[in-house]
């Protein structure tokens, strides 16, 4: 009887969670975008920036502008107020799509609390972090570095990162070009079928030659 107990503990600890927020169609293009990009599956793409939204301090300064109730984020303690009105059904696209994604319990524990201090539903909440996660700049291009870092040698990210120079030094716009938005443009010139970004930036890199 305490083996079969044991096993349930363990079942319990260790299964995923299921959430399957709506999100703006906009917002799904770019996940399949950063997906086809990083080669990753697009759950696996939703779970990892869900994860460093939980984690960035910018992140949640932003959400704590909806806050109803307090939140807790390391030693800082967001105060929510009442009056404010819940996200629930507020900032819905005319187009929206669901997607999938399978947090561990303790994400998921983290997603709930998020959840209470906006006072929407986990789905809703997942919504609202994925968005402000993928808008927060430099949490994106953290993650598409490391993923070149990966996949690339050292000489191959010295060459990117004098292009992400140039551009950026001769963009009439005054808007930083980030690293996923490099990569789009890579992959945009190049058009072939491979979905291996070595090879993509590669063969980009040898037309820049």
């Amino acid at each position: 009887m305490k083996e079969e107990e044991k096993k349930k503990r363990k079942t319990r600890s260790d299964k995923k969670r299921e959430i399957k927020p709506t999100i703006s169609t906009e917002l799904k293009n770019c996940l399949y975008r950063l997906s086809y990009i990083t080669n990753q599956p697009v759950k696996d793409i939703v779970e990892i920036l869900c994860e460093k939204g939980l984690q960035s301090r910018k992140v949640m300064e932003y959400l704590s502008q909806y806050f109803r109730r307090d939140y807790q984020f390391f030693n800082t303690t967001f105060f929510g107020q009442l009056e404010r009105e819940s996200l629930q059904r507020k900032y819905q696209s005319p187009k929206n799509e669901r997607v999938s994604v399978r947090f561990t319990q303790w994400t998921y524990e983290d997603i709930r609390q998020l959840s209470d201090a906006l006072d929407v539903t986990p789905s809703k909440a997942t919504a609202l972090l994925l968005d402000a996660s993928v808008q927060n700049v430099n949490l994106l291009n953290a993650m598409v570095k490391l993923f070149l870092h990966e996949q690339l040698d050292q000489s191959r990210m010295d060459e990117l990162k004098q292009v992400m120079k140039y551009v950026n030094k001769n963009n009439p716009y005054n808007e930083e070009i980030s690293w996923f938005t490099l990569l789009s443009m890579i992959f945009e010139e190049v058009k072939d079928s491979t979905t291996n970004v070595k090879v993509a930036i590669n063969n980009w890199l040898s037309k820049k030659e």
